[in-house]
């Protein structure tokens, strides 16, 4: 007999009834140290209380219109994002799957307009993750993501993830733009050298293409900048965003500039739900902080020494663990043992990691945990790994 629930997800033994920080509580009273807010959403941590105060306020006097009127609070964070972002317009949605069906209806809209309607490729990148629509199933291409779903979106390319050469053979007349990660989440903390990411933009601007960027998981404030792509001095046309914008209240939006948004009219897109008065108030609260710079440095000083302890780690638990990657407060250590070995190994010792892809388990704590919750989450996390050892 099927559960009420749908079994789509396979779920860990836990029920979390109460957040206080960078901690979460189980319904039986233990806490765990929280070192996956979310999958990178509670970039704040639990129960923040300017985060808290902005919701309460706005529910005590409205909710929700709909987009069939002006929004203050919508055209309020539109205002800063375009303030502190290469955008200059913003379309807000409920998640990173809604953003990604907005990206690739933009792109090929803005091929339409200009008397291109051939134009409809997109070039996307193994071990991508951009979503479970079927514009996201479609971009990611893998088998895991797409069996069972067809037929399959067309007009996407998928290529092996750091082969430069293959990218500019595989252009031809119907590519309307590169689609890629700054740094792959589910893919496994895996992170494009600023000098690739340069190279796509160069590529892009040389082809006449448009610069898609997933900044869903790696965005608002993850690699200690405001956006990952800033590391490498370039801009991208359109930016899917997500997760941390909320920090915890389903928020999302696609940034664009005034170029790339250029078909996007009255009528060629709609959200009942996307940028209501509750989401963008949170919203608002969450870039009054994180878009600080003060705060930033703050995130590039911690996790500075969350990397350093994970080095002295890893080198302690050779047989555990094989390396750590990623940036800032995003990352990936690359597992010997099986990485849900790890991550239950883990939950023994009351820390909560997140698994991904090339056996890796991620990292992704609030950006304002304390030094010395570090402290403690690399203890854990070392304790862990012993067990693991004397099991073997």
């Amino acid at each position: 007999m099927i559960a009420s629930v749908m079994p789509t997800y396979s779920r860990a033994p836990l029920t979390f009834v109460k957040g206080e920080g960078s901690w979460l509580i189980e319904a039986d009273g233990r806490r765990f140290l929280d070192l996956g807010a979310g999958i990178a959403v509670n970039v704040l941590g639990h129960a923040h209380p300017a985060l808290t105060k902005a919701l309460t306020d706005q529910a005590s006097v409205l909710w929700h219109t709909s987009n069939l009127y002006n929004i203050p609070q919508q055209q309020a964070l539109a205002d800063t994002l375009v303030d502190l972002t290469f955008a200059d317009t913003i379309f807000f949605t409920n998640s990173g799957t809604e953003s990604c069906e907005l990206a690739v209806k933009m792109a090929r809209k803005y091929w339409y307009e200009k008397g291109h309607p051939e134009k409809i490729d997109i070039i996307t990148f193994s071990g991508s993750f951009h979503g479970r629509s079927s514009a996201g199933i479609a971009a990611t291409g893998s088998e895991k993501m797409t069996k069972g779903f067809g037929p399959l979106l067309s007009g996407f390319t998928q290529l092996e993830f750091g082969d430069h050469d293959a990218i500019a053979t595989s252009i031809t007349d119907k590519t309307c733009a590169i689609m890629i990660e700054p740094i792959q989440g589910e893919g496994g903390i895996r992170p494009l050298p600023d000098a690739c990411l340069k190279g796509l933009r160069d590529l892009c601007d040389n082809h006449g293409l448009l610069l898609i960027l997933d900044e869903v998981q790696c965005g608002v404030g993850r690699t200690g900048k405001l956006f990952s792509h800033e590391w490498a001095g370039i801009d991208p046309d359109i930016m899917m965003i997500a997760k941390g914008i909320g920090g915890g209240f389903p928020l999302g939006a696609v940034l664009a500039t005034e170029n790339a948004a250029g078909g996007m009219t009255a009528g060629t897109h709609g959200s009942t739900y996307g940028g209501n008065p509750l989401g963008c108030a949170v919203g608002s609260a969450v870039i009054a902080i994180v878009g600080d710079p003060v705060f930033l440095n703050d995130v590039n000083q911690k996790a500075a020494l969350l990397r350093q302890n994970l080095e002295g780690l890893v080198s302690s638990h050779q047989d555990i663990f094989e390396t750590v990657r990623g940036a800032g407060l995003m990352i990936g250590i690359k597992c010997k043992a099986t990485n849900l070995e790890v991550v239950n190994a883990a939950y023994d010792h009351g820390l909560i990691t997140v698994p991904a892809a090339d056996n890796t388990i991620r990292l992704l704590p609030p950006l304002n945990i304390s030094d010395e919750e570090i402290g403690h989450a690399v203890n854990r996390l070392d304790k862990a790994a012993a067990q693991l050892t004397n099991n073997t």
